[in-house]
């Protein structure tokens, strides 16, 4: 049997990434409870097999692996520290994985709180968006011990093609703090480029394609359609968090930073059309 199988697992948001980890879960057979704030979201985990909790603590009470699937930081300190949250009801020897994206050192004082309980946290940021979340190909960047990897592992395996293990707790979210800034790099570097090429009068889809098969081909280039820039800005602002407790000036994270504001505003209003998907029109 499976060694995942042996666990319940919880999963605290069913939003866009939690409810397809859910159904992968499903698939494999997983026993699985979750909790959501929406009860839409709770429902359509529902129609996937979950058992679906009434609040935060009745997740926790039922599962020995509880994944935090929520947006921000101040929603998983909630979530583990709050009343009744995780780390008040959890069994000593369970297992939390932060599978937010947090700043490295918030996941340690985190970590720190649930080991006087005697409860694990594997710090498991994931990566590679919604396509990969629905194909069950994410990558998960684990900071733990590895005893502690090899009891995440089979979970995350349902929903992650890649594992890789980065460190002790705190690695994992900064691997996925690098991961991001340099998405936000070639991001942003394609609104410039792009303004450039236009103005030059080249043909953007004619160059995507050439530059896919060269040194200027990137993840954000090949799948532009889906860098959206709406987390854009609390990615950089937890990379210049970590620039500052090191003491590093790193002026282009800074530039960065800024310049990701910006970039939300154009691709919501007039994004480079690098696809050619506006040339097209919405039937082809």
């Amino acid at each position: 049997m499976n060694a995942a199988l042996k666990e319940t697992v919880g999963i605290v948001g069913v939003g866009r990434m939690g409810l397809a980890i859910a159904g992968h879960l499903r698939r494999h057979g997983q026993s699985v409870v979750v909790y959501d704030i929406d009860p839409a979201r709770s429902d359509a985990a529902r129609s996937l097999g979950a058992e679906v909790a009434p609040t935060v603590g009745k997740a926790g009470e039922a599962a020995s692996f509880v994944i935090i699937a929520v947006g921000y930081d101040n929603e998983v300190t909630e979530v583990m520290t709050g009343e009744n949250g995780l780390i008040a009801v959890m069994k000593p020897g369970s297992v939390i994985g932060i599978s937010s994206t947090c700043s490295p050192a918030h996941v340690k004082r985190l970590e720190a709180q649930a080991r006087e309980k005697g409860i694990h946290v594997v710090d498991a940021p994931i990566c590679r968006g919604a396509q990969a979340a629905d194909a069950g190909t994410m990558l998960a960047l684990l900071g733990c011990s590895s005893e502690l990897y090899e009891r995440a592992r089979p979970i995350y395996g349902t929903f992650c093609s890649d594992i890789a293990l980065l460190g002790p707790v705190g690695a994992g979210q900064f691997g996925k703090a690098m991961n991001n800034f340099l998405l936000w790099v070639n991001g942003v570097a394609l609104i410039e480029a792009a303004k450039l090429s236009e103005a030059n009068g080249i043909d953007l889809v004619v160059l995507r394609d050439a530059l896919l098969k060269s040194s200027g081909a990137s993840d954000a280039l090949k799948n532009w359609e889906n860098v959206s820039f709406i987390w854009a800005l609390k990615d950089m602002q937890v990379v210049s968090a970590i620039a500052d407790e090191a003491g590093l000036s790193l002026p282009v994270v800074g530039a960065i930073k800024e310049l990701v504001k910006d970039g939300l505003r154009i691709k919501r209003t007039n994004p480079p059309d690098w696809t050619g998907k506006t040339r097209r029109g919405p039937a082809a």
